[in-house]
């Protein structure tokens, strides 16, 4: 059903640029990588966007890495791997661990001004943490300082070519290596950018469902474009749902960080009672998952739209000056945190699945690499610890540029032309068809879910099947095309985990099962659907049926 490629062309009729290194995206991953490539490479940085506008911009909480010295690589480990519900690699939880601490040294000299206190960082605690390990910046503002950081030193730097407002559409590949990207300029150009690696930091697929903490280009454009190249995509059935987002009306699903309940926050049904201790033992320091669905349910229990987060105890100064963000935007809308019980909800925050790759970040297609959120390292595993995802980028980026300075460079110019009978006319407005995505994603592949829901779901997302035989022009109908496509792949992988774990819950099947699912759920465009065993990372084949 998904084609190869979006759109035809012909590499001949095309205006090609060359490069060492193209970069996609300009979070964390991208810039970050984009600098270190540069140290030796050419390096052209694609965003959609702009290089202010990722998730990586509204991260909250902070960056996790071991500074204490009352904390220690293994601490971290076992809380990764505990967080991950025995689907992490242990090789990859151990590189993070690891390097991780050197990955926030670079932060630090490319930059970023941590918080610290008495001289020394100010570290706090996050759900799942047995240690103070999260470093922030401006109390809740993490992510917004440390892209001001990398953002400067990317648009300053000689070697890398910044290019706002452009989409890549697919990135092309000749006999399973990839050869570069095909763009569309802001008029609606194409180009082919013909690069010796190419280096997929697009983010999570956050638009996928209906209440998001995600940013609007958050379109799963990574997955979709390798999984169209022929890339393993792995674990997209592990979907986390962040536990408290701001429900209030007129107001976005606004992240309040997980950091709160660090600072000892507790939740509240509308009632006003505290409820986590009847869910967890860790009560509001849970993993997300737990958390979230104890959220649910005191909520269809207590037949409310929301639950309340609860602060006020401490003092007024503390927590203005710990959380001016929070702050700041609670206040917009008539709400006091330091007075008020804050309503909150689950919103669809992270995607621990994703592009799988080796501990260098190479995918399985030959100079195609994956970073960040689009990527499936391993370190996540079912569901991912708080704050260790901004840790991810900076080691697997630098691990990625240390893999591609041994790559030999290209020395050939592909001939691709890609014809293909697109008749289908688009007839209904794109933005109606993604808003009938989210919702059906958003009832039926959310929190809690159901083979039958799972299948009808599965077949309706089916029914739009229709965009990929239709002419694409704009990046609104790329994006749905992406955004179908990974929504295709989650039901589908949903529906095979039969058991709950992690991030993946299912009400037919509620308790983990060891036995027979501890092992990832892969696509790959011509094979089909595979298994990986965690063990022994070993794939068997279990279905020919192409993944659709």
């Amino acid at each position: 059903m998904v084609p190869r490629y979006l759109v035809d062309f012909d590499l001949d009729q095309l205006v090609q640029v060359d490069t060492d290194v193209v970069v996609i995206g300009a979070g964390i991953a991208g810039l970050f990588t984009a600098i270190k490539a540069s140290q030796t490479q050419n390096v052209i940085l694609i965003t959609k966007k702009s290089v202010m506008d990722s998730n990586t911009r509204y991260a909250q909480g902070g960056i996790a890495a071991v500074i204490s010295d009352e904390d220690s690589p293994e601490f971290h480990l076992q809380d990764t791997l505990m967080a991950g519900a025995g689907l992490c690699s242990t090789d990859a939880v151990e590189v993070l661990v690891h390097e991780g601490p050197h990955g926030v040294n670079d932060l630090i000299k490319l930059g970023t001004q941590f918080d610290v206190e008495n001289g020394e960082f100010a570290l706090t605690k996050e759900g799942a943490h047995s240690q103070r390990r999260i470093l922030h910046a401006n109390g809740d503002a993490t992510g917004f300082e440390i892209v001001r950081a990398l953002s400067e030193q990317a648009v300053q730097n000689p070697r890398i070519d910044v290019w706002d407002d452009h989409f890549v559409i697919d990135v092309v590949s000749e006999d399973g290596e990839c050869v570069g990207v095909l763009v569309q300029k802001p008029a609606g150009q194409r180009i082919f950018v013909r690069a010796s690696a190419t280096v997929l930091c697009s983010g999570g697929a956050g638009q996928l469902y209906r209440y998001t903490t995600n940013p609007e280009v958050a379109t799963a454009d990574g997955i979709a474009i390798a999984y169209r190249a022929g890339a393993l995509v792995r674990d997209v059935e592990f979907v986390q749902f962040h536990p408290t987002a701001l429900c209030y009306p007129g107001a976005p699903r606004f992240l309040i960080s997980e950091a709160l309940r660090g600072e000892g926050a507790v939740l509240r049904n509308i009632a006003g009672e505290r409820f986590m201790d009847r869910y967890d033992p860790l009560m509001e320091l849970a993993p997300r998952d737990i958390v979230a669905r104890a959220i649910v349910s005191e909520m269809e229990a207590t037949k409310s739209t929301f639950v309340y987060i609860d602060i006020t105890h401490e003092p007024a100064e503390v927590i203005q000056h710990r959380f001016p963000t929070i702050y700041e935007t609670c206040m917009k809308y008539g709400l006091d945190l330091t007075t008020d019980w804050i309503p909150v909800a689950p919103a669809c925050h992270y995607m621990m699945g994703g592009v799988k790759t080796d501990l260098n970040g190479q995918t399985s297609v030959k100079r195609l690499y994956a970073c960040g959120e689009v990527s499936s390292t391993g370190v996540h595993g079912a569901n991912r610890l708080a704050s260790n995802s901004l840790s991810e980028a900076i080691v697997f980026g630098r691990r990625i540029i240390e893999s591609i300075n041994q790559l030999p460079p290209l020395t050939h110019r592909p001939v691709i032309a890609v014809k293909q009978e697109r008749v289908e006319t688009l007839t209904q407005p794109i933005v109606e068809k993604r808003l009938k995505l989210q919702k059906i994603m958003l009832r039926y592949a959310g929190l809690v879910r159901s083979a039958e829901g799972l299948q009808k779901g599965h077949e309706e997302l089916k029914r739009q099947h229709t965009i990929y035989d239709a002419v694409l022009t704009k990046k609104e109908e790329f994006e749905f095309a992406n955004l179908l496509t990974c929504a295709l792949l989650t039901t589908e992988a949903a529906l095979i985990r039969e058991e709950s774990r992690g991030g993946h819950f299912r009400e037919d099947f509620p308790e983990r099962n060891d036995a027979e699912w501890r092992k990832h759920t892969l696509f790959q465009r011509e094979q089909g659907i595979l298994e990986e065993n965690v063990t022994d990372d070993r794939l068997e084949l279990v279905s020919t049926k192409t993944a659709d």
